[in-house]
């Protein structure tokens, strides 16, 4: 088997309103409604469903807990502006601007906390140098 991308992933929030005013504020990203009422959040063709703490869908992790998450997501917004939008928003920046590896190679991230706190992580995907470069002395 070989796997082709995510397709979603599930966040328990204490606050799904809390959690859509973040995530379509501070991150940009469409919020739908869906199912019997159910949110998502939609971004590129991924979306993150938004399950409310105690009142999870089944079925669902074993221990599905406000604030676990750990999300890094790509943007070609460079970060400078994100975290611009960020404070235009009332968003912390926990830190950054900071080099990372990304899942295809070197990223420049910045971080920020969401509503559960969950850490939010922006990147820019910094071009390699292809081998055969000339280099400048």
């Amino acid at each position: 088997m070989e796997l082709e991308r995510l397709d979603h992933l599930v966040l328990t929030v204490r606050d799904i309103d809390a959690a859509c005013r973040f995530y379509e504020t501070a991150l940009g990203m469409r919020v739908a409604t869906f199912g019997a009422g159910r949110k998502a959040l939609h971004f590129g063709v991924q979306k993150i469903n938004l399950h409310e703490y105690g009142k999870e869908f089944e079925p669902k992790a074993a221990h599905p807990t406000p604030g676990s998450a750990d999300l890094c997501f790509i943007t070609a917004t460079p970060v400078e502006e994100v975290i611009d939008r960020w404070r235009s928003c009332g968003v912390e920046l926990v830190e950054g601007p900071v080099m990372r590896t990304g899942a295809r190679g070197p990223i420049r991230s910045v971080y920020c906390r969401d509503p559960d706190g969950n850490l939010i992580e922006v990147a820019n995907e910094i071009a390699a140098q292809p081998a055969h470069a000339e280099r400048k002395p």
